[in-house]
C-alpha cells in the first residue's frame, strides 16, 4: 500500500453510512474516543480492527489507505431545506464525494458526453437573462420549450442522479467536478419542479464557478437563470396569457404550463419578474393556488411525465456489455462493497451472468 492509514477516509465511509462515532464504536468494540483519534490520524489500527471497520462500513480495507482529495466548499452548490439536519447534510456531501469518484472512474473507461457548459460573469438580473439566452444559443436550442431538461443536462456533460433515502431532506445539490454532478430530489412528485431544479443547478455551473453558494444572493441568481433558461423573456412577452382586466387567465395559464413544462406558480413568478402582471395579480394568483391546494402539487402535474436520468444507468450497462465489467468489479475498483455501490447509485448494478442474476442490456 502506497500510503499509511488515512483517517479522512475512515470518516468519509462513516458519514456516508450515516453512522455516528458511537455507532461505529459499538460495531467494532472500541471507544468513540479511540475512533476519533483514528479519524484525525492520531493512531494506526491493528489488522484485525481494520477488517472490522471495513466490514462495518462496507468498504475494502484498501479504502482506508487511499489519499483523499476532498472537494472544496466552492465546488458544492448545496440548497438545503430549513429542516435539513446537519448529519443529513454531511451524508449528502459524503455521497457526492464518493459519487464523484465513480464518475471519474467511468470517464477513464467510456467516452461520455463532452463537458460543454459555458461560464458567464453576471452582475445584474439583465446579465443573467443574457447568460441564459447565451446558453440556449451555445447549445443551438432556439427559443422554444425544452423537451427534456434532464437529458439536456446530461448531453452537455453533467451526470444527473439522486441519493436514495435522504432526498426528502435535501432540496437540491450539484458539484462542480471535472464532470459536473447534479443530484435531484426524488421526493418531488412534480416533473415541473424537478425540471426547474436541474435548470437551477445548471445556472450555478454557468454563473458561480469558484464561488461559494447557498446564500440568498446566489440562490436567487440561479433561480433567475433557471426561469430565464426554461422560458426566455422574449417568449414570455409574446406568449404568456394576458389577463382579463384584473383577473388572471387560468385556462391560458394551464395551457402555458403544459407547453413549457413549468409550474403555474413558476410562470406567475416569471411574469411578475418581467412586469407582465402586477404585484396584486401575482399575490392573488399565489393565494388562489394555496386556496385550491395547489401550492405543493398542481392539478396538471400528473399529465407531465417525470424525466428519467439515464446516463449513469446506460454507462454501467455499456461497461457490462462491452467490457465485461460488472457491479462487483466496479465496486472493487472503488474499494467499496457492491452493496455500497448499489446505495450510491440508487439501483442494483449489472451483475455477471450466473452471479446474482442476468446482466442488464444496453437499449
Amino acid at each position: 500500500m502506497e500510503t499509511g492509514f488515512n483517517g479522512a477516509q475512515l470518516r468519509l465511509a462513516r458519514v456516508f453510512n450515516g453512522f455516528s462515532l458511537d455507532d461505529v464504536a459499538e460495531r467494532v468494540g472500541r471507544t468513540r474516543q479511540y475512533l476519533h483519534k483514528l479519524e484525525i490520524n492520531n493512531g494506526e489500527p491493528t489488522a484485525e480492527l481494520r477488517e472490522h471497520l471495513a466490514d462495518a462500513l462496507r468498504v475494502n480495507v484498501a479504502f482506508f489507505y487511499q489519499p483523499r482529495a476532498e472537494v472544496s466548499e466552492e465546488q458544492f452548490h448545496f440548497r438545503k431545506l430549513f429542516t435539513t439536519r446537519a448529519m443529513v447534510k454531511q451524508m449528502t456531501l459524503a455521497r457526492a464525494e464518493l459519487f464523484g469518484r465513480l464518475v471519474n472512474y467511468l470517464d477513464t473507461l467510456l467516452s461520455l458526453p463532452k463537458v460543454n457548459i459555458p461560464t458567464v460573469e453576471a452582475k445584474s438580473q439583465d446579465d443573467i437573462e443574457r447568460a441564459a439566452e447565451h446558453c440556449r444559443q451555445h447549445w443551438s436550442l432556439g427559443l422554444g420549450p425544452i423537451e427534456n431538461m434532464t437529458r439536456l443536462a446530461e448531453n452537455v456533460g453533467a451526470m444527473v442522479t439522486s441519493f436514495q433515502g435522504i432526498s426528502t431532506e435535501v432540496d437540491a445539490l450539484s458539484v462542480a467536478l471535472r464532470r459536473p454532478v447534479i443530484v435531484r430530489n426524488e421526493a418531488k412528485q412534480s416533473a415541473c419542479r424537478q425540471r426547474f431544479d436541474v435548470a437551477h443547478e445548471v445556472g450555478h455551473f454557468v454563473l458561480h464557478g469558484g464561488r461559494p453558494t447557498g446564500d440568498r444572493a446566489t440562490e436567487t441568481e440561479a433561480n433567475r437563470f433557471g426561469s430565464a433558461f426554461l422560458v426566455p423573456r422574449t417568449m414570455m412577452a409574446k406568449l404568456f396569457p394576458r389577463s382579463r382586466g384584473s383577473r388572471l387567465d387560468w385556462v391560458g395559464l394551464r395551457d402555458f404550463k403544459m407547453t413549457w413544462k413549468i409550474s403555474k406558480a413558476a410562470a406567475l413568478y416569471r411574469a411578475h419578474q418581467l412586469d407582465l402582471i402586477s404585484e396584486d395579480q401575482f399575490r392573488t394568483g399565489m393565494i388562489t393556488l394555496r386556496r385550491t391546494g395547489e401550492a405543493t402539487g398542481e392539478r396538471e402535474d400528473a399529465l407531465i411525465p417525470r424525466e428519467e436520468a439515464d446516463l449513469l444507468r446506460r454507462s454501467l450497462e455499456l461497461l457490462a456489455e462491452r467490457k465485461q465489467l460488472y457491479g462487483n468489479e466496479i465496486a472493487a475498483a472503488l474499494k467499496i462493497h457492491e452493496s455500497t455501490l448499489a446505495d450510491l447509485i440508487g439501483f442494483k448494478p449489472p451483475a455477471r451472468p450466473g452471479h446474482g442474476g442476468p446482466s442488464l442490456r444496453l437499449v
